[in-house]
């Protein structure tokens, strides 16, 4: 574990400023949480440290402590940023085609190599290490989960599925699999796997499976 007071939350005034700050402040803002995720994804929690970020981004450790607090104040502010990155999921025009091509996306973020899956399993395995890497990881999933179900709110607006479906537990069946071969059990999931689960969702929520009374 990293030596400093790594459950030390940032300061209410601090955290707002940290949402809209400007000038250089944001620049710095962006480097400290850039290099935090970059640190989560080479060294994982247990290697996360204010030290190794300070000197990845050029911002004085004093000034990483002053503003987050610790590592877990970094990777909630870090993870808070992500949610915010104007993500939307596919859009095929038909939700057969919406969650399949979003299974594949989410099996393709952890497994395709480069920075950007490592830093993603980084953030899946913090999350049980850290109760704040927790709480940021499911606010950040709440936020990728609300837009997702629009792809069910929209294919029921074209008859696809029953009026009153559950367009969050159709995303949640879709790809929940993927989550499970990957995290869990530590199985492969190829293209054609995530398509499987994804079709079965989308039969199962036209058959009226995750409306009301389909589930009640």
């Amino acid at each position: 574990m990293t030596s400093e007071p790594a459950g030390t939350a940032p300061a209410p005034d601090t955290a707002e400023k940290s949402r809209r700050p400007g000038g250089r402040t944001a620049r710095n803002t962006a480097a400290v949480l850039d290099a935090t995720l970059s640190e989560l994804g080479e060294h994982g929690y247990a290697g996360l440290s204010v030290d190794r970020v300070a000197a990845r981004s050029g911002v004085h450790k004093a000034t990483v402590y002053r503003r987050w607090g610790g590592v877990d104040g970094l990777l909630a502010a870090a993870l808070e940023r992500s949610a915010d990155d104007g993500w939307r999921p596919p859009e095929t025009g038909s939700l057969r085609g919406d969650l399949a091509a979003l299974a594949r996306e989410v099996a393709e973020g952890f497994t395709g190599g480069g920075e950007g899956a490592a830093i993603a399993s980084a953030c899946i395995a913090a999350s049980f290490q850290s109760q704040a890497a927790a709480d940021a990881l499911r606010a950040f999933l709440a936020g990728r989960l609300a837009r997702c179900a629009e792809a069910v709110a929209a294919a029921e607006s074209r008859g696809e599925v029953p009026p009153g479906t559950d367009g969050a537990d159709v995303v949640r069946a879709a790809i929940a699999p993927v989550y499970y071969r990957l995290f869990l059990s530590r199985e492969p999931v190829s293209a054609e796997d995530a398509l499987r689960y994804a079709h079965a969702a989308a039969d199962s929520a036209r058959s009226g499976a995750f409306t009301g009374a389909g589930g009640g």
